[in-house]
């Protein structure tokens, strides 16, 4: 299904994005050496609740998971990327965390990623990562418009993760969002330009660049949802919800306060 939200819906579909937006720069904050993932999941979970909205996460059970994901948030450290189910997990200093979060609030949700290091150490490629699939999120939001394609969102964040030097799996990437979380039209992170569906003001769209440092190859973890890169290298992932305006897209998952 690929929906178009009217006015009034993209409206609040802005409030359901900065509620994103702040919870996650809230779970950035308390994303310190030795917090537990299970906690993120806890004050994930407080903070959702508190806003009246819920977890599009929680009873999400998919066909390339294992039954509910049960979670507020995924969390996934290191060579983990995608689907990252919280367990009993410390951070360390240097850990590469990504944070993907996914809520309901009013009947329209949306869904944001952030990807940040842990403590004091700044590994020279995992600074490249980030900021590569940041660049990358950059480029695809700058390509879309009304009139644009799929493919040309696609061709844009694919030109940069290519141009940085890094293999593009296309499994899993963004993808269409409104009354619920995962919609039509799929966006492939690589593609070519011209192709795919035709975007319209009030097409709502989370963008969701990834990487992995040397493979373009996944894994699956023991808990049916957790998916790591099949080398054991480092992962980034960054993602944010734009509505398509009149004029371009506006990104929705901004947080209200720096």
């Amino acid at each position: 299904m690929i929906e178009i939200l009217s006015p009034a819906r993209v409206a609040l579909a802005r409030r359901t994005g900065a509620l994103v937006a702040d919870v996650l720069q809230a779970l950035r904050e308390a994303s310190t050496v030795g917090t537990n993932l299970l906690d993120l999941d806890r004050r994930a979970a407080e903070l959702i609740a508190a806003a009246g909205a819920r977890s599009c996460y929680v009873d999400y059970a998919p066909s390339f998971g294992r039954g509910p994901f049960g979670h507020h948030v995924c969390t996934a450290v290191n060579d983990a990327v995608l689907h990252g189910r919280p367990h009993d997990y410390r951070l360390a200093d240097g850990d590469l965390l990504t944070l993907d979060l996914a809520v309901s609030l009013d009947g329209v949700a949306a869904d944001a990623a952030i990807s940040l290091l842990v403590g004091e150490q700044r590994p020279v490629e995992s600074v490249a990562m980030i900021e590569t699939t940041e660049r990358a999120l950059a480029a695809g939001i700058a390509a879309a418009r009304p009139g644009a394609r799929v493919g040309d969102l696609s061709h844009a964040i694919g030109t940069v993760l290519g141009e940085a030097g890094y293999l593009v799996n296309t499994e899993f990437g963004g993808h269409g969002i409104g009354s619920t979380m995962h919609q039509d039209p799929h966006v492939s992170n690589t593609g070519r330009p011209g192709r795919g569906y035709r975007l319209r003001p009030g097409l709502l769209l989370a963008l969701e660049p990834w990487i992995m440092a040397d493979t373009d190859r996944l894994v699956t973890d023991p808990d049916g949802w957790t998916l790591r890169s099949a080398t054991g290298c480092r992962t980034a992932h960054t993602e944010h919800t734009v509505a398509i305006t009149e004029t371009g897209a506006e990104i929705l998952t901004l947080p209200t306060r720096a």
